[in-house]
């Protein structure tokens, strides 16, 4: 008698991915040896890499609460999900508005598994996951989900996070682009947006451990990273470090050596 595997179809455990060296590095548990190996290669080059990427998913949770909070945004739009790790999202938006509607997208078979058992909205809300590339934006746009849950009547709250290094150009301008085009005036764009300006060296060597785990990385500066905003509203305090942009108690102490990320939200015309 066969043993039926337990890990999800097309799911590939033999090079690493993005989203579960992120899961290992903040040590969950949702990732195979391979990952792990690819982690503790990254970590040895830049021990500041897991509070880097707690920073990062710390501008998420601020950026989403003061888009509900401060400018009354009920739908968001997340690209590049990653493993569920609470507080996700949309925790995050329906504390403030319980009738907020969230459209998680990825491509991993092991983020869509938990997507599914853990992304629960409250009564009054709903959540949905498109299993799908920002690659191709013309699938997030006209999937089920999105039309179902988005209301394109309405501001939408568009969440690029912890991805835009993995887009290189010269496609990443259109890829955003494309996704902002069916949002209407007085939507946001929140986005993080890698950098090597404050540790180069170290964040250098981690780009080049990505790049051999077939998973290559454009690392931008600020003048290339602000102008992704262009056309756009920037928000103050504009483009920062993620754990300088509208921070609170926990970034007390963290230093801007050990962050390789900038972050914004701007509004669209």
């Amino acid at each position: 008698m066969n043993t039926p595997d337990p890990r999800p179809s097309g799911l590939v455990t033999s090079r690493a991915h993005s989203a579960r060296v992120y899961d290992y590095i903040l040590g969950g548990k949702d990732h195979y040896p391979v990952d792990a190996e690819a982690g503790e290669a990254m970590r040895r080059h830049w021990p500041a890499l897991p509070v880097h990427m707690r920073e990062n998913r710390r501008f998420m949770h601020r950026a989403g609460r003061y888009l509900a909070e401060e400018h009354g945004v009920r739908q968001f739009l997340d690209i590049g999900t990653g493993l569920p790790t609470s507080p996700n999202l949309h925790e995050v938006v329906q504390e403030v508005a319980p009738d907020s509607h969230v459209v998680y997208v990825d491509n991993d078979p092991i983020v869509l598994a938990h997507a599914r058992a853990l992304l629960r909205s409250t009564p009054e809300g709903a959540t949905a996951y498109v299993d799908a590339d920002m690659h191709d934006p013309d699938a997030i746009l006209g999937s089920p989900e999105f039309r179902e849950l988005i209301d394109l009547d309405k501001p939408v709250g568009l969440m690029i996070i912890g991805i835009m290094h993995f887009i290189l150009p010269p496609e990443d301008r259109r890829l955003v682009a494309r996704l902002l085009e069916p949002l209407p005036s007085g939507s946001y764009l929140a986005m993080t947006i890698g950098t090597a300006d404050f540790a180069p060296e170290e964040v250098g060597r981690v780009a080049e451990e990505y790049r051999q785990q077939s998973m290559p990385m454009a690392l931008r500066d600020l003048a290339t990273a602000t102008s992704f905003f262009d056309g756009m509203d920037l928000l103050d305090p504009g483009v920062t470090q993620v754990h300088t942009w509208r921070p609170g108690p926990e970034q007390e102490g963290v230093e801007g050596r050990d962050i390789a990320m900038y972050g914004a939200v701007a509004r669209k015309r």
